[in-house]
């Protein structure tokens, strides 16, 4: 689903998107933001790069402390976190390792946690590997991002 289609979809349903951004940096809501009438459904977004952006979002330091940034934990709260500091209806968070350094054989660069919370419901979240270059991995992220808003609702 491309940004367009997705914008009609919550059009639609008259509901509105926050996101909660690490890896890809803004590039879903700049995704969604590029489309004239966006206004319509994207409610806001946050770009929580480091720990203490993700703590403030509401994700405990605790829990970042146990499991690293890149888990499927922070990728849970950072969603839900998004809902509670905003009037969205539906939040998607992402988390990962772009590159190129940065990897370990545990969490290796291309590992991607994404979340979709929308109120009222537990969080659908999915880990992905992804290949290529930073770029490629931003890239995948957002697309994998806007599907699974559209799948959230549809």
């Amino acid at each position: 689903m491309d940004a367009a289609q997705l914008i009609d979809l919550y059009r639609a349903r008259n509901l509105r998107i926050a996101t909660a951004e690490s890896c890809t940096g803004g590039m879903i809501a700049a995704a969604i933001t590029d489309i004239p009438g966006s206004s319509d459904v994207f409610e806001r977004g946050f770009v929580t790069y480091s720990n203490e952006a993700k703590s403030q979002l509401g994700v405990p330091a605790d829990l970042i402390a146990q499991h690293g940034a890149v888990s499927v934990h922070v990728a849970r709260e950072m969603a839900n976190g998004a809902l509670k500091h905003s009037r969205a209806d539906v939040a998607v968070a992402v988390t990962g390792i772009a590159g190129p350094g940065g990897g370990s054989d545990a969490k290796p660069v291309g590992l991607v946690y994404l979340a979709v919370a929308r109120r009222g419901a537990d969080p659908a979240i999915e880990r992905h590997q992804f290949h290529g270059d930073r770029a490629a991995i931003r890239q995948a992220t957002v697309g994998r991002a806007l599907e699974m808003l559209g799948e959230a609702v549809a």
